[in-house]
């Protein structure tokens, strides 16, 4: 039975035994697979991880990052502090990083980096053997202009990935690697020499102080019963989600999916860093955008963040087919609205 059937099945099952909403899916793969169950049986999903964008589905709601919540700032920041010029886009070969990549590629155009200046690079999941793309990504880099890796390598993969750029001596202030996949629990238990100094690009850190953030890593080992185990961005995204999902109920004083998809706009919730996320009319949130320099403890150290939250976009600006469209479920009750012809797509 092939991997989609699987999620497929799964989906089928939890929405029909579980009549209020599911909180889950990890890869973009996994969330397109099971949508048809969500849209068939009317049951709301909180997607909590990054994700590639186009998309605004009524019955789902989108708590991790959209690009332009996480990709197009962690290249900003790379353009602008440090004075990156090269950019290499590699990523594992599935939806999320095929459509995040033909975005990034797009804005790098649009700021002017000539074609020449952009090395795109696909791996299969868990991929070993980097030796010959890490040489190349080396070549890309030898021609005297700054140069980055913008990560969407996901899973296991990545561990051999860093370890083969310190085999070949490239450091982070070499060549820095700012990555969209890798966060504390990715780090957690491997030996973090060879990532020490690269960058990701996240909503949430663990570093964060925050009361509310020191109240929840509390109560999350002390419900693991383990001082080693660590928190994570999807994790903040499950709380927000939750707390907005409560708080719908609440308003609408019942769980029927409907009632509570109408009422989820304009919910807000605290977040884990020191904000307020609200759901937004495109059923994305609003989040501040982080910039963490990883330490040799799994951690991250802040360099850099957004100065308040960012709103998410369903829909690019940079791509020609989307531009010009909205997700809005309260006023135009589309999720593909286009501004231009004033018509709701399929």
């Amino acid at each position: 039975m092939e991997v989609r059937a699987i999620l497929f099945a799964i989906a089928s099952a939890l929405t029909r035994a579980i009549a209020f909403a599911v909180f889950g899916c990890w890869t973009s793969a996994s969330r397109k697979s099971v949508l048809p169950v969500f849209k068939e049986l009317n049951n709301i999903l909180f997607y909590p991880v990054q994700y590639e964008g186009e998309e605004s589905e009524r019955n789902v709601f989108y708590t991790g990052a959209a690009p332009n919540q996480q990709a197009i700032p962690a290249v900003d920041y790379l353009a602008k502090d440090e004075k990156v010029q090269r950019w290499v886009l590699a990523g594992t070969d599935y939806v999320y990083p095929r459509t995040t990549n033909k975005i990034l590629e797009a804005y790098l155009k649009s700021k002017g980096v000539k074609p020449e200046d952009i090395m795109i690079n696909y791996t299969p999941f868990g991929h070993s053997d980097w030796q010959t793309i890490v040489a190349d990504i080396k070549k890309f880099g030898s021609a005297g202009k700054k140069t980055a890796v913008v990560s969407t390598i996901n899973g296991d993969a990545n561990v051999p990935f860093y370890k083969e750029l310190g085999n070949q001596g490239i450091s982070a202030k070499d060549i820095p690697v700012v990555a969209f996949s890798v966060g504390e629990e990715e780090l957690a238990g491997i030996d973090t020499k060879p990532l020490i100094g690269h960058l990701a690009a996240w909503n949430y850190f663990q570093s964060i102080k925050d009361p509310k953030n020191d109240e929840f890593i509390k109560k999350w080992k002390a419900f693991t019963k383990n001082d080693k185990r660590v928190t994570n961005d999807p994790m903040e995204a499950h709380v927000i989600g939750f707390d907005m999902w409560v708080k719908a109920v609440e308003k609408v004083k019942s769980t029927d999916p409907d009632k509570v998809i109408d009422a989820l706009p304009g919910i807000e919730a605290p977040n884990l860093t020191g904000g307020i996320s609200k759901m937004l009319p495109n059923h994305h949130i609003t989040k501040p955008v982080l910039i963490g320099e990883i330490k040799g403890d799994g951690q991250f150290d802040v360099v850099w963040k957004t100065s308040g939250l960012v709103p998410g976009d369903a829909w690019s600006k940079e791509l020609d087919g989307s531009k010009d469209l909205i997700g809005d479920w309260v006023d135009k009750k589309c999720g593909n609205y286009n501004t231009k012809t004033s018509k709701c797509g399929s």
